[in-house]
Parts: C-alpha cells; sequence; structure tokens
C-alpha cells in the first residue's frame, strides 16, 4: 500500500484569524472531532466496506500496521483479514463470520488488501486485490471480481445463517488491480489506475529476493455489469491508457461536482513518478466519458489514501473535499509554515481542497488527527446526512448548530512520522478507533 507498493477541538479567535487569513476562498465551517469505543471493533486498514440501515459491512484489508521491508515478514499470512465484519455504530454492536466456509477463490480475494470497491443499491462490487494465495503458492493480484448482496449478507449474519448464497464471483483477468480505485459514474464503472503487483515484496527491486512482477494499469478502465441468473457479466469494456498521467495507485478517487452540475470523480495525488519516489501533487478529472489532467494545481497534502469528506454548495457553486490525516511529503509546522520532506511522512494534517469557478485552492485547517491516523481509512457518513448526490454530502444544508455528519474508520496508527526505514513492525498498526466528526457553519 506504501512505498512501492475528543476529543473536542477548541478554537481560539487567534487561531480563526491565522486560518482565515490563510483560507481564500473561504471554508465556511468549523469541523470537531470526538473519538469513540466499541467493544470487539475490528482492526483494519486498507478494507472494503458497504452500509445498509445504519450497519457496516467490513471485508478484506490488513490487520498489521505499515508494511515492513523485508520480504519474508511483509504481508505475510497472519496479517490477513479472514473474517466478514458487520458493526452497528449506534448500538456498539460488532457481528463476524470466517470465510472458512466459502469457495477457495472467494476466500482468497476477500481476505485481500487494497480490493477496489463500490457499493450501488443493495450490492457491493469488489475487484482485484493483493495478498497470499494457496491456490498460487504466492503473493498476487486477484483476478476476480466479486458481487455481494449486501440486504441479505447482513441479514444472514445477524441472524447467524450462511452467506454463501449471499457471494457471486467470476474470473476476468482485467480486474487484476489492487490500489486502484472502483467507482460508478451513472450506468458506467470506472476501475481507475492501481497496479497488478505478483509475488513478494522487495524494496530492492524486482529482480533480488523471491522477485515480483509490477505492472501499473495505466488506465480508467469503463465497463457496464449485466446479469443473467444472477451471474454476473462484464460488457461494453473500454480503456484509456496514459502511461504518463495515470500512472498513479494508493490514491484517493472522490466524487466532484463540477461546471453546471455536472457529476464526475477526480484522481487525487497518488504515487509514485517516474524520476523519484515521491507523490504526484497534479491531479485527474474524469466526467463526460474522458479525463482532463490539472498540472496548475499542486496537492500538498494527503497524498495516499486516507479518509475523505466530499461537500458541495449549489447557492455558491463551492466544492469542498476535506482529507483526514494520512501520509504525504508536505506538512505545516506549528507555525503554520509548510514542510517539505521527501521521506512522506505520516501527518496528522487535516486539509480542504476548494473549487470554484473552475479555480482550485488547498487549505489546511487549524485542527489536526489526534494522533498519525487516517492512512487507509475510510470516511462512512451518517445514514440520515443531508446528500446533494450520491457520495457528496450538500453543504447548503449544513446549519450554524453543530451537525453529526459521519466517522473516520480504520486505517493505520501510526507512533510516529517517519517508521518506513526503522519499521520492526511495532512502529504502527491496524487501527480499530472510530472517530465521530461533526461540522457546522460559520459567519452569517
Amino acid at each position: 500500500m506504501i512505498k512501492y507498493f475528543s476529543v473536542s477541538i477548541a478554537f481560539s479567535l487567534s487561531v480563526l484569524i491565522v486560518a482565515a487569513q490563510q483560507t481564500k476562498p473561504e471554508f465556511p465551517f468549523i469541523i470537531r472531532l470526538e473519538q469513540m469505543e466499541i467493544n470487539n471493533m475490528p482492526a483494519l486498514q486498507s478494507f472494503a466496506y458497504a452500509t445498509w440501515q445504519g450497519k457496516w459491512l467490513m471485508i478484506g484489508g490488513r490487520k498489521d500496521g505499515l508494511h515492513r521491508r523485508q520480504p519474508w515478514a511483509t504481508f505475510d499470512e497472519e496479517g490477513q483479514n479472514r473474517f466478514i465484519y458487520v458493526v452497528d455504530p449506534q448500538n456498539k454492536k460488532v457481528w463476524k463470520q470466517m470465510l472458512e466456509n466459502l469457495p477457495t477463490t472467494v476466500i482468497e480475494q476477500l481476505q485481500s488488501t487494497n480490493m477496489g470497491f463500490c457499493q450501488t443499491g443493495n450490492r457491493l462490487f469488489l475487484t482485484g486485490g493483493y495478498g497470499y494465495s494457496k491456490t498460487a503458492d504466492d503473493h498476487i493480484t486477484f483476478p476476480y471480481i466479486t458481487v455481494i448482496k449486501v440486504d441479505e449478507l447482513i441479514t444472514a449474519m445477524l441472524n447467524n445463517k450462511d452467506i454463501s448464497n449471499s457471494i457471486v464471483q467470476i474470473k476476468d483477468e482485467r480486474m487484476a488491480v489492487t490500489g486502484g480505485r472502483l467507482a460508478k459514474l451513472r450506468d458506467t464503472f470506472l476501475l481507475a489506475g492501481g497496479q497488478r503487483f505478483d509475488g513478494r515484496y522487495n524494496p530492492h527491486g524486482p529482480d533480488h529476493g523471491p522477485g515480483f512482477k509490477q505492472e501499473y494499469s495505466n488506465e480508467i478502465r469503463k465497463f457496464t455489469i449485466e446479469y443473467d441468473k444472477e451471474t454476473p457479466a462484464i460488457k461494453n469494456y473500454a480503456a484509456i491508457n496514459d502511461s504518463i498521467n495515470l500512472h498513479r495507485r494508493d490514491y484517493n478517487l472522490v466524487p466532484q461536482v463540477f461546471k453546471n452540475d455536472e457529476l464526475g470523480y477526480t484522481m487525487f495525488s497518488g504515487v509514485f513518478q517516474y524520476n523519484q519516489d515521491i507523490p504526484f501533487t497534479n491531479f485527474v478529472d474524469i466526467a463526460g466519458g474522458t479525463y482532463k489532467v490539472n498540472n496548475s494545481f499542486e496537492q500538498k497534502f494527503s497524498h495516499y489514501h486516507t479518509a475523505v469528506m466530499p461537500l458541495y454548495d449549489k447557492i455558491s457553486a463551492s466544492m469542498y473535499t476535506v482529507f483526514f490525516g494520512g501520509i504525504a511529503r508536505y506538512y505545516p509546522d506549528k507555525n503554520g509554515k509548510t514542510v517539505d520532506n521527501k521521506e512522506v511522512p505520516f501527518t496528522k494534517t487535516i486539509s480542504v481542497v476548494i473549487r470554484k469557478d473552475e479555480k482550485e485552492e488547498e487549505i489546511f485547517l487549524p485542527i489536526q488527527m489526534p494522533g498519525y491516523l487516517g492512512a487507509a481509512a475510510e470516511f462512512i457518513f451518517m445514514p440520515d446526512s443531508r446528500m446533494y448526490m450520491e457520495g457528496i454530502a450538500d453543504a447548503g444544508s449544513v446549519q450554524h448548530e453543530e451537525n453529526f455528519i459521519g466517522y473516520i474508520v480504520g486505517g493505520i496508527n501510526s507512533s510516529a512520522n517517519n517508521i518506513f526505514f526503522d519499521n520492526t513492525g511495532k512502529e504502527s498498526k491496524a487501527s480499530s478507533k472510530i472517530i465521530k466528526v461533526f461540522i457546522k457553519k460559520t459567519g452569517g
């Protein structure tokens, strides 16, 4: 995933004045974070999820933290998640069921990390993912797409029933992608970016030790999914290839509202640039059946996949994308000065990319994450949050009274910012933390 592969916050008036001086255009909201705990909450990072009636379905991911550098120790079987979880955050309950009674290929994919995933209606679509396969006797990127009937599976788990009838899988080598992102735009699925990585990770390259084969997708793969007697079939497949601008993985693919209310997605940042192991700082917009690269904007914060909350205000035609912590080359110091660290550390930064009048600006907020959190985590909206479009909150509905808008779930919890080169496996871990996110409007 990485390198190759309340707290109640009180805002002082002086801090807000400094933030206001830095913020043009304005971010007219205050965000507050509050930690909560649930007994038996799974500690997972780089997992897939779906929601149904306020409950979370959590699949895949890893139980350990940042991967180690040694091929024999990294992405080991012990760290794989061999359970499916259902979490009820309101009533603080957790259910789990082992994968052992499912078909072998389903088990192997569903315990992988960094799958592409997308929920549409009551179905959760899962593509690819990386992990150990007993069938292949090696680490591979899985060439499958799996479809889960979310409501049926959750209901079965709540009643301790068999879940196998809720899951169907087909093999398709075009779905063998890890570290990419899966989304749906109208009737078309988008499998954007990512890579196919087969073999054991080795920081010294593919020809050292056990060796590996790594091939970036460099594509946005477009397709529809049709059903014949409940068996999914990939149709209308096409791919857009760009070996320069789409050569990225482990990034954030975020729904956006563009000019004239056009819905699309943005590929924010990601890794790695060709000439050196540093993140991209430009981004790629996907809309209207094609893509557009924006090289006039430099994203400094949250370069890897992290928890993200998008909001849109129709009245002001402003798009706000809030990134919570994660990993980045840059971060603000205690004086508000931006520090450049090419080792790309964990950070506590909460940043916002604001888009208005076809212009972009990035700011950081005067609050931080309560620890080195956010990387490989997910943001899950409250089921009663007012949404502008699917996946995007209605910023115009945010009031001056504080509103509980969603949760930051899981991810990596690191003990320090720079741990990659000294990582023994104890410096970070998967997080069982849940962070409640509150928001309220400022000004008139």
